[in-house]
């Protein structure tokens, strides 16, 4: 799996990589069909904010969070991409 993390008006440093990789890592046990990752990190004003876009075998899968704190915003983020997946994974299940 690709990993992309990016930064918009905020440097990302080594320590954010990690801890985004880290999180993100636990989405992956989840569902192994992942192709690519893409995080942006940003700061607007007082709110940090983090994005994510994962595409998988057939679909893309968009989040996004917002916190006073960049590492809480993360912890939304993993939430609910952690959300998506197991309810995309449901769909892909036969009801039969």
């Amino acid at each position: 799996m690709q990993m992309i993390i990016s930064g918009h008006h905020v440097e990302v440093t080594q320590a954010l990589k990690e801890y985004v990789h880290n999180k993100l890592s636990k989405v992956e046990r989840h569902f192994d069909h992942i192709t690519s990752m893409q995080v942006i990190l940003s700061i607007e004003k007082l709110a940090q904010k983090a994005e994510a876009t994962i595409r998988l075998s057939g679909a893309e899968l968009f989040a996004n969070a917002e916190s006073q704190d960049m590492y809480a915003a993360i912890d939304l983020l993993t939430d609910k991409l952690d959300r998506q997946i197991l309810r995309h994974k449901e769909k892909l299940k036969s009801h039969h």
